[in-house]
C-alpha cells in the first residue's frame, strides 16, 4: 500500500498544495477546516487588502480563479485593481476550490507528528486513528503565531482573550460586542486600521495608538499608482516585482536582510479604500512605544511614552492589540519534541531549502513560516503560485 502525504491544514497554502500533489498523482490526506481562518478568526464585514490579481489560489487545472468562482456563483466578477473583496466571499470562493479539487478533506485534527519506521512520519488523530505518511506538509498558516507584545502581558495575565480587558486582533468575528464602549486598537497596519474603523461603525468609540516612527497611512488608489515601473500583485514597484516573482535566491541573504525584509516589506499601511471610513469615526495618538499595561477595577491602563519623551496613561474598556504574528515552530505542539528538536531554525522560522524542505527530510513548510526563507510574498495568497507547484514537483521528485 502506497503511504499518502499529509497536509496539515486547509487555508490557501493547504489547498493549494494539495490540489498541485493530487494532479500529479500523488495520495494525498487533508486535515483540517477549510478556511476557518479566514471564516472565524477575521472580523464580520472585512475587505481583503489584497487585489483580484493577489487572491486566487494556484492550482494545475484552469477555471478555479477567483473570477471562475464568481463566475460559477452567478455575482459580479472581482477582476480589476479596484474591486475590493468581502471577507465572505473569499471564504466562499476557498471552500468551492476545496470542493472542487480536494474532495475527501477530512475535518479532524491531527494529534502528533513523530518520525514514524523508516523514512515516514507517524501521524495520530484526534479521533484515535493512527497513519504513516510518506512525507508530511505544515500548511497551518496563523495559526498559533499571533503576538503579543511583552508590555502588554501584565494586563494579560491568562492570555488575551475577547471578555478580557487585553485581547489579539485575530480573537474577533464580531466587533458589535464593543457598542458602546471605550476601545484601544494597538497598530498601524491594515488589520489594526480596518478592525478600529469596523468597530467604530459598531458603534464603538476607538482610539488607535500607533507606537514608533510609524504613522497612520494609506496606500495610493490603483490610478494614482506609478506607471512606469513593473506590475505585481501589491503594486508597481521594482522591489515588489523582484520578490514577488523572483523569490528563488531570497533564501541565499543574509539572515538578519531576510528577516528585516519580511518585517517592513509591504509594511504598516492601510488600504485606499479604508482612509475616508477610518477617518470618518476614529481617534488616533502617535506615541513613542507602549510603556506598559495594567488593569485597574477591571479596565485595562496603558502607560505610553510620548515623542517628547513624557508618559501618559490611557483607559479604554478594552485594548485590541493588532500586533501580528511571529513565527515559532515551537507553537507547533501537534510537531514531536523530537522532531522540533531537529529543526534547524531562524529567529524561530523553520529553515527551508529547495522546494520548502525542512532540514528533516520529508517535513515540508509553506504559507507564512516559509517567509524567513521565501519572502514577503509567502505572506499573501498569491504566494501559492511560487510556492506550490515547487513544493509539489520536490516532493514528487524526492519521494515519488
Amino acid at each position: 500500500m502506497i503511504r499518502p502525504v499529509a497536509v496539515i491544514g486547509a487555508g490557501p497554502f493547504g489547498l493549494s498544495t494539495a490540489a498541485h500533489l493530487r494532479a500529479r498523482g500523488i495520495p494525498v490526506r487533508v486535515f483540517g477546516d477549510p478556511m476557518v481562518s479566514w471564516r472565524d478568526h477575521m472580523p464580520g464585514g472585512m475587505l481583503l487588502k489584497s487585489t483580484p490579481a493577489a487572491s486566487s489560489l494556484d492550482c494545475p487545472q484552469p477555471g478555479h480563479t477567483l473570477a471562475d468562482y464568481c463566475d460559477a456563483a452567478g455575482i459580479r466578477r472581482l477582476v480589476t485593481d479596484e474591486d475590493v473583496i468581502p471577507v465572505e466571499t473569499f471564504v466562499a470562493y476557498g471552500e468551492w476550490f476545496q470542493e472542487k479539487l480536494v474532495p475527501g478533506l477530512e475535518q479532524v485534527r491531527v494529534v502528533s507528528v513523530d518520525r514514524g519506521p523508516g523514512d515516514g512520519f507517524e501521524l495520530k488523530l484526534d479521533s484515535g486513528e493512527l497513519f504513516t505518511a510518506r512525507a508530511v506538509v505544515v500548511a497551518t498558516g496563523l495559526s498559533g503565531f499571533a503576538h503579543l507584545p511583552a508590555e502588554l502581558a501584565p494586563a494579560a495575565a491568562d492570555g488575551p482573550a475577547p471578555a478580557a480587558p487585553v485581547s489579539h486582533s485575530s480573537q474577533h468575528h464580531d466587533l458589535g460586542r464593543f457598542a458602546g464602549k471605550e476601545l484601544i486598537v494597538i497598530g498601524a497596519g491594515q488589520s489594526a486600521l480596518e478592525t478600529a474603523a469596523l468597530a467604530a461603525e459598531a458603534g464603538a468609540r476607538v482610539r488607535v495608538v500607533a507606537r514608533g516612527r510609524g504613522r497612520v497611512a494609506f496606500g495610493a488608489p490603483p490610478w494614482k499608482q506609478p506607471r512606469f515601473r513593473p506590475e505585481s500583485p501589491f503594486g508597481r514597484a521594482w522591489s515588489l516585482w523582484a520578490l514577488t516573482y523572483y523569490p528563488h535566491p531570497y533564501r541565499f541573504l543574509p539572515e538578519a536582510t531576510r528577516h528585516y525584509l519580511v518585517r517592513r516589506v509591504l509594511g504598516p499601511l492601510g488600504a485606499w479604500w479604508l482612509r475616508e471610513r477610518f477617518e470618518n469615526g476614529v481617534r488616533v495618538r502617535d506615541v513613542e512605544r507602549v510603556v506598559g499595561a495594567e488593569v485597574r477595577d477591571g479596565s485595562p491602563v496603558l502607560t505610553v511614552r510620548t515623542h517628547a519623551g513624557g508618559t501618559e496613561r490611557l483607559t479604554a474598556d478594552h485594548v485590541i492589540a493588532a500586533t501580528g504574528y511571529r513565527v515559532d515552530v515551537a507553537a507547533l505542539d501537534f510537531l514531536g519534541p523530537e522532531l522540533r528538536a531537529g529543526l534547524q531554525v531562524s529567529r524561530g522560522a523553520p529553515r527551508l531549502g529547495p522546494g520548502y524542505v525542512s532540514s528533516e527530510p520529508g517535513l515540508y513548510f509553506t504559507g507564512l513560516p516559509a517567509a524567513a526563507s521565501y519572502g514577503p510574498v509567502m505572506r499573501f495568497v498569491c504566494g501559492t503560485e511560487f510556492a506550490s507547484p515547487r513544493l509539489a514537483a520536490h516532493l514528487a521528485a524526492a519521494h515519488g
